[in-house]
């Protein structure tokens, strides 16, 4: 009975480790945070250390900070003044650039009308972003201006009496002007540009009709004479500007013909009623419809100037202005 009371006694090794809270020592800061546990004792000898089990103690910590197991990191970003998307701004649009570069040579033309033999240059000025004349502006500006003079020099040094036609002075302005219609047209039917290959056969050339009236004019014993100076010179820089530039060539191509259609014909029908009792010329006479043949050329033009740059576009109508230049003083001719 004694053995069975002494085995079933418990050792004192076995005693129930006191619970965790009376080890707990409280403490503000981790430097005073210590292990917690205990030693068992037998016969004086340490026989077993056991430390308080559980969770990390978290009372060891500083009441103004926060630590968590996982980091987590805010990204802070500095908000600048708003910034202030700049307006961007369109260029003014230049008279007629709607409807294509002919309508803005037309506009040109506007500016060089004739008023009872007089030049008339509308204030109307072309304006770039700013509400001013660009550099290309200003140059075909000056050349208007520079042809408007040129038109008063002339005028005061001329009376109304000498504009009265003469036979001498209208076979000049016809072989002149086949001269012109001649180069055009060649320069049209032989060129390997692509874009001349647009205008070919267009129904409105006149150099076989200009033939066919100096050979009547031969026959009626006036003298033929040879091209002059005006002719001249404008089939030369014709022929050199084709070599440079198609769309500046196709610019005076297409003010050649629609000068003549336009206003070349009312003036060789006058002169014909004064000189040639009211003869039909060949010169103005057309197969078919001479206002519809000149759309269907404007028409190509416009196709054409759609893929021209702006600054090709200024260029043509600084060519338009000498276009008109040189046209007239072929129609001039027929008045010295």
């Amino acid at each position: 009975m004694k053995l069975l009371s002494l085995t079933s006694s418990k050792p004192p090794y076995a005693a129930v480790a006191p619970p965790l809270e009376s080890f707990v020592q409280f403490s503000l800061f981790p430097s005073q945070c210590l292990k917690l546990g205990r030693s068992l004792t037998l016969n004086g000898n340490v026989t077993r250390t056991r430390y308080a089990p559980g969770p990390r103690i978290t009372c060891c910590m500083n009441p103004e900070t926060t630590t968590t197991n996982s980091t987590t990191t805010i990204a802070t970003t500095s908000v600048g003044p708003p910034v202030v998307k700049k307006r961007r701004r369109y260029r003014k649009a230049y008279p007629g650039e709607s409807k294509g570069i002919t309508e803005e040579m037309r506009f040109v033309a506007m500016r060089l009308r004739n008023i009872n033999g007089k030049y008339t240059y509308s204030k109307t000025t072309v304006n770039s972003d700013n509400g001013s004349l660009d550099s290309e502006d200003k140059s075909v500006k000056q050349e208007q201006e520079d042809v408007v003079e040129e038109e008063r020099v002339e005028d005061r040094n001329s009376d109304k009496a000498s504009w009265f036609p003469s036979m001498e002075g209208f076979v000049k302005y016809m072989v002149d002007s086949k001269l012109v219609f001649d180069t055009v047209e060649r320069i049209i039917d032989n060129s390997d540009d692509v874009s001349y290959a647009y205008f070919r056969n267009n129904g409105l050339e006149r150099s076989k009709s200009l033939a066919k009236d100096l050979d009547w004019f031969s026959q009626k014993d006036v003298a033929i004479p040879q091209p002059s100076a005006p002719g001249v010179s404008y089939a030369e820089y014709l022929e050199e500007l084709a070599e440079k530039s198609a769309p500046l060539f196709l610019c005076h191509f297409y003010n050649i013909y629609f000068s003549h259609v336009a206003g070349g014909q009312v003036i060789t029908r006058q002169v014909s009623d004064k000189l040639f009792e009211g003869r039909d010329l060949e010169f103005h006479r057309w197969d078919g419809d001479a206002q519809e043949m000149l759309k269907s050329v404007r028409e190509k033009l416009n196709m054409l100037g759609e893929h021209w740059s702006r600054d090709v576009k200024n260029r043509c109508l600084k060519e338009a202005t000498k276009s008109f230049r040189y046209l007239g003083q072929i129609v001039r001719l027929i008045i010295l």
